[in-house]
């Protein structure tokens, strides 16, 4: 006799066709699709090492004197991996794609000698990972222990290229990163989106045995709400990096860290809680770092540094950014900081549309220049493909 179900009756779960059984349906046996499979990877190989070939003729391994660095060029790779976007039709996604396309220009790039890329250490960080995104992994990724240190290598000419954190979706500017440009004579020739994820990580395996949660000042705000909710009564200490409050975590009794999954396996933690960001769409924009301005990409930004005699005087602002407007150039970010000449005396960072050797934007520039009484063009880079 039959036993009654309780409840809702349970479909049986219906199992997905396997590869066989999808090549039977279209007319193809499984080893004949393998050898369609294989005959497309000997053409992909073999496109790849031409593209290897045409990549040395413009000079990568040409010119014993050169290095990789004299021959990147940001707004090619840009215009490259927009390409490979519009042109592509699925079913790999746009983002595999990107991701794809900029590995084989890391690879082609590096066959001399791969860049040298510095960011804000220890590994693990959401920099190194931007980095990789930017660059692919046919670099040399060199950990520093500050955001001056990244500054100063590139200043020094000891790395190529240095890679910092500018700007969160959610808590707005990185402070000490924007005033380094106060003094520093890098240009800005990149900029990175990344999506940042928050997980909290550590030895123990319940919540209850936190006693502290560290982490660098950014991460630890954008996952506010979620450490008020969960972890009220647990200190919270801001460390240098994300990647330090993981070391700490791994070293220290009763420390939690929240940082990069990344992280968790490189200093071997647990994860406790995953996703623990206040806003879904939590983005970090990262700045390349460089020692000269590159050429028009044809979708570009470009960021000023600029201030006038005496900023609290009336219209001050206006007469700055009158200019612009005028000549019908977009501003997408503004940001003021002490300028540290005298008290109250202020400086302007500034985002606008397009690249400064463009004529109508050069002109723009010309005419603000004018009214200013600092002006530097701090850098005109692509804007980022994702």
């Amino acid at each position: 006799m039959r036993a009654k179900s309780r409840g809702k009756t349970r479909r049986a779960a219906v199992a997905p066709p396997s590869v066989a059984d999808a090549a039977a349906a279209r007319g193809l046996d499984l080893p004949e699709v393998r050898r369609r499979i294989d005959a497309v990877d000997t053409r992909i190989h073999e496109l790849l090492n031409e593209r290897a070939r045409l990549a040395q003729l413009v000079g990568i391994s040409k010119h014993q004197d050169g290095r990789a660095v004299d021959f990147y060029r940001p707004e090619r790779e840009a215009q490259v991996l927009r390409m490979a976007r519009e042109r592509n039709e699925g079913p790999l996604r746009d983002e595999e794609v990107l991701r794809l396309f900029r590995e084989i220009m890391s690879a082609c790039l590096a066959q001399q000698d791969p860049l040298k890329v510095a960011f804000l250490g220890p590994e693990g960080t959401f920099t190194q990972a931007a980095v990789l995104t930017h660059f692919g992994h046919s670099v040399r990724a060199l950990p520093l222990p500050s955001v001056d240190e990244v500054f100063h290598e590139v200043e020094a000419g000891n790395v190529d290229f240095g890679v910092v954190a500018i700007e969160n979706s959610t808590e707005g500017m990185v402070i000490n990163t924007l005033d380094r440009f106060l003094t520093s004579p890098v240009k800005i020739c990149g900029e990175i989106e990344l999506r940042i994820h928050q997980f909290l990580m550590g030895r123990m395996s319940s919540l209850t045995e936190i006693e502290r949660v560290c982490s660098h000042q950014q991460a630890l705000a954008q996952c506010r709400g979620w450490l008020d909710q969960h972890l009220p009564n647990v200190e919270r200490v801001a460390v240098t990096s994300n990647a330090e409050g993981a070391r700490r975590a791994r070293d220290e009794k009763g420390s939690a860290a929240i940082a990069g999954q990344t992280a968790a396996e490189v200093y071997g933690l647990t994860v406790l809680a995953t996703e623990i960001e206040d806003r879904p769409d939590n983005t970090t924009r990262f700045f390349v770092l460089g020692r000269k301005l590159f050429a028009p990409s044809g979708d570009d930004r470009t960021t000023l540094l600029v201030s006038v005699g005496h900023t609290d005087s009336p219209g001050a602002l206006f007469r700055l950014l009158e200019p612009l407007a005028r000549h019908r150039i977009s501003m997408t970010r503004i940001e003021s900081r002490p300028s540290q000449r005298r008290k109250w005396d202020y400086v302007f960072f500034i985002d606008i549309e397009g690249h400064a050797h463009e004529p109508r934007v050069a002109r723009a520039l010309a005419a603000l220049k004018k009214r200013a009484s600092l002006f530097r063009v701090l850098g005109s880079y692509p804007r980022a493909v994702t």
